[in-house]
Order: structure tokens, then sequence, then C-alpha cells
């Protein structure tokens, strides 16, 4: 298993106690030196906040325990794709490093590439996509 998979599957948990919400089931952690330095996951529901997304809760846990505002020597791994909004918050952040599993070519910030991102932010793609896709295309068709 590669350190990316690694990660991801810790990504995986979190999306696993969203889903145990009744929240969209997208988890993320933060990396840092090797570390997980964050874990978060989709709070939308429970905290009655469209921006309560699990990327959103990752910056700020792990802002929270640099004491600072940027994330330049850090990597996001995140279930899906993030969206635009959360993408514009990572730039914001000046993220190293952005790993996703699954692709969301309906609300992904790939929509807008390549504006969102830090110039220098590096992307890695598809990691575990299956698993990663499959949490959440299942909770939506239970949905509906």
């Amino acid at each position: 298993m590669s350190t990316h998979e690694k990660f991801m599957d810790e990504a995986l948990k979190e999306a696993h106690k969203a889903l145990a919400k009744d929240e969209v089931p997208i988890g993320a952690v933060v990396v840092c030196d090797g570390k997980i330095i964050a874990r978060a996951h989709n709070l939308t529901e429970t905290l009655n906040d469209p921006t309560a997304h699990a990327e959103m809760q990752a910056i700020t846990v792990a802002t929270n325990t640099f004491g600072g505002k940027y994330l330049n020597n850090c990597t996001l791994y995140v279930t899906l794709e993030p969206c635009p909004m959360c993408a514009a918050a990572l730039n914001w952040a000046q993220l190293k490093a952005l790993v996703y599993g699954a692709s969301d070519p309906k609300r992904g910030y790939t929509l807008f590439e390549p504006t969102l991102l830090h110039p220098k932010c590096e992307v890695i793609k598809g990691i575990n996509a299956d698993k990663c896709g499959e949490i959440v295309s299942g909770f939506f068709k239970r949905k509906r």
C-alpha cells in the first residue's frame, strides 16, 4: 500500500463517520511531515452550515494546530474532489498538495480549473477512487 493510499484510507474513515451522522460521506485528513495533524468530515447538517465541508473543517483544525493560516508544507487528502468554495479556501491556505479520491464532474473545482487552487499546489487524483466514489454514490442512492 502506498503512502497516498494509507492516508486516503484515513480520510475514508472520516467519511464513514459522516455517513453514521447521515451527512454526505466525505472525509479529509491533513498531513504534514508524514503525520496526520487534522481529521475532519462533512458537518453541514449537524452544524446547519452550508460551509461545513470536510475540507473547510480540516483547514480550521490544521491552522489551529499550527497557529497560523498557511498550510504550505501540508497535503490534504479528501475522498471527493473539492468544490469551488473549498478549492478557493485551499488556495488562501497556500496548500502544498491536494490528493483526492473520486472526481466530481458536476460540482468539482476542476470545472473552473486552473484558477481556484494556488499555482504551486500539486494535485494527485484518483487515489482509492472506487472506494471513495462508492460511499458517496451509495449514500445518494439510499436518499432517492
